[in-house]
């Protein structure tokens, strides 16, 4: 995919208000740890996390996705009316129907003649709606469109520390230690022509990307209900084969970053800067040395936010924008692995 006319006009995020650390997850996995005779630490050894951010536990997914998003319009100088597109795009949603971005557009105050919908992605959600959004305008239908999402671990990483104290047994460990890496956040990017917002604000054009997918790895990573169907009795689970969803991910994600490179015909010193989906210290350390990239050229934030899910890539991109880590003339690659498997990588001219 290649575009002339979308442009990266402004990022908005919320972080939630309570700090959660990784001896604080270790302490409440203490029944486990004492029995299978682990040590404190290991679990941030091994992922790189300190902490990570819960929301309040009465909260709704859309009032957080309508800060940021507030916040995306806020910074760009864009009115709601000029909003074509919303598209909500989290793994977790507020329910089966209607669709959250519903909620959010009538906080929000979008117009009535905009497309207003959900997308999943698995943690590529945010990717895909701007990918979407980005169609839209390229083919001249709308001139802006706003791509929000939030996430909240809470919720999943109780029930899979009471699952975890319960089993002690390493096994299973192996399958749900990839849950206690997830953190809560929302995000939002607002998607231009670059006719739009106040003047002098500044557009980072959105170049293209690549999508490849590798989806007879589908079952590696899931979180779903216990019982099959949509059972209202059945408990929620979250169970990640987490080598695995790493080596093949590793596959998918270079062969999707050189099809990127071929496309834009980058140099080899190309791109100059990568923002990545957020997951931990060990996946970002062979991401790396299998796309034979420069870590230097890398925005890290999950060692304070963790896997933040859809949100990981955006607020990352905006927290990197806000430290002036990304330079005018940069070609800047987005990427992302998400459960599926899927890859994205979209090139952008900072």
């Amino acid at each position: 995919m290649k575009y002339t006319k979308v442009f990266i006009t402004s990022f908005g995020y919320e972080l939630p208000p309570h700090i959660v650390t990784t001896a604080q997850i270790e302490e409440r996995l203490k029944p486990f740890l004492d029995a299978v005779g682990f040590n404190p630490g290991q679990l941030e050894a091994l992922t790189g996390i300190r902490e990570r951010r819960y929301w309040d536990e009465d909260h709704t997914l859309a009032e957080h996705a309508a800060v940021a998003g507030q916040r995306a319009m806020d910074q760009a100088g864009i009115d709601p009316s000029d909003i074509g597109v919303l598209v909500f795009c989290g793994v977790g949603q507020d329910g089966f129907e209607p669709a959250t971005s519903c909620h959010i557009a009538h906080r929000l105050d979008i117009g009535p003649d905009a497309h207003v919908y959900d997308v999943k992605s698995a943690c590529l959600g945010m990717v895909t709606g701007m990918v979407q959004v980005a169609n839209e305008i390229q083919l001249g239908n709308i001139k802006a469109g706003l791509v929000v999402s939030c996430e909240t671990a809470r919720q999943i990483v109780d029930s899979t520390i009471e699952e975890i104290n319960a089993h002690k047994s390493i096994d299973f460990y192996k399958d749900t230690v990839a849950t206690m890496t997830g953190g809560s956040g929302a995000a939002a990017v607002l998607l231009t022509d670059g006719t739009l917002g106040d003047e002098g604000i500044r557009h980072h054009r959105l170049k293209g990307g690549v999508v490849k997918n590798a989806i007879q790895h589908h079952d590696l990573c899931f979180w779903r209900f216990k019982k099959k169907g949509m059972p209202t009795d059945a408990k929620v689970i979250m169970r990640t084969r987490a080598n695995e969803v790493l080596e093949n991910g590793l596959v998918l994600a270079t062969q999707t970053f050189h099809a990127l490179k071929k496309q834009f015909n980058l140099s080899d010193d190309q791109p100059d800067k990568v923002i990545g989906h957020q997951v931990g210290a060990i996946h970002h350390q062979r991401f790396y040395a299998a796309l034979g990239v420069d870590m230097a050229k890398d925005f890290s934030t999950f060692p304070f936010l963790g896997n933040v899910g859809t949100v990981s890539l955006p607020i990352t991109a905006a927290i990197a924008d806000e430290r002036g880590f990304l330079l005018p003339g940069d070609f800047v690659a987005f990427i992302g692995v998400g459960s599926g498997l899927n890859c994205y990588v979209l090139g952008v001219e900072w």
